[in-house]
């Protein structure tokens, strides 16, 4: 599992280094027990903009030995058509250090003004190692208040529900962020809530995070 989480780890943060979209995103979340790392990333693939390949990758490392197992790397390009300025469909690969490959169909929607981003994701998925099928949602907000023309506050949340076979629940978080903003760099306080399994056995991680956006 250490060697998985190594090797995906270094690729991840390779995506990071050499990725040229036209929206990219990182964010790195460290608290006493926990260390979170994440890379977002869009880029438009043809001139008409009606096709987006969307990347996600990150890393959750568990530093105490309860939590330990619960530690995890993923990658995820996805495929998007968008056939409104709101709504995008597309298939994708996911690659998780626990439960392998899968493949994932999403709808996309999302509503943005100048101080408020609404993200929703709902997917349907097939695990390739235990020939399973899953169901998957995600939902994200941004909300911005100016303070000064390059100062500004930032809200942020995003959510994650996971069931096995439509029911079971496997895996959920929610993480929100609240921090200042200078031009591209956040900087302020995080809370991570996870769960997982049947049982829902939970972790709670109260840290600082830093994100750019270039």
């Amino acid at each position: 599992m250490r060697n998985k989480i190594l090797i995906l780890a270094l690729l991840i943060f390779g995506v990071a280094i050499n990725v040229q979209g036209q929206f990219t995103q990182v964010e790195l979340f460290r608290s006493l027990d926990k260390t979170t790392f994440n890379l977002y990333s869009s880029q438009h693939i043809n001139d008409a903009k009606t096709l987006n390949l969307a990347t996600l990758g990150f890393l959750e490392n568990y530093r105490t030995e309860e939590n330990r197992d619960f530690s995890e790397v993923g990658i995820q390009p996805t495929l998007f058509w968008n056939f409104s300025p709101s709504f995008s469909l597309g298939p994708s690969i996911y690659y998780n250090s626990i439960s392998g490959f899968s493949q994932r169909i999403s709808v996309r929607y999302v509503f943005k003004n100048e101080r408020l981003l609404v993200a929703l994701i709902p997917t349907l998925g097939h695990y390739q190692q235990r020939n399973e099928t899953y169901a998957e949602t995600f939902a994200q907000f941004q909300f911005s208040i100016p303070i000064r023309e390059t100062l500004s506050f930032w809200l942020n949340g995003q959510f994650l529900n996971v069931w096995d076979k439509f029911t079971t629940h496997a895996r959920s978080f929610q993480q929100i962020r609240a921090g200042i903003s200078f031009k591209r760099h956040q900087l302020g306080l995080g809370l991570n809530l996870d769960h997982y399994g049947p049982e829902m056995l939970g972790t709670r991680s109260i840290g600082v995070y830093y994100r750019t956006v270039f």
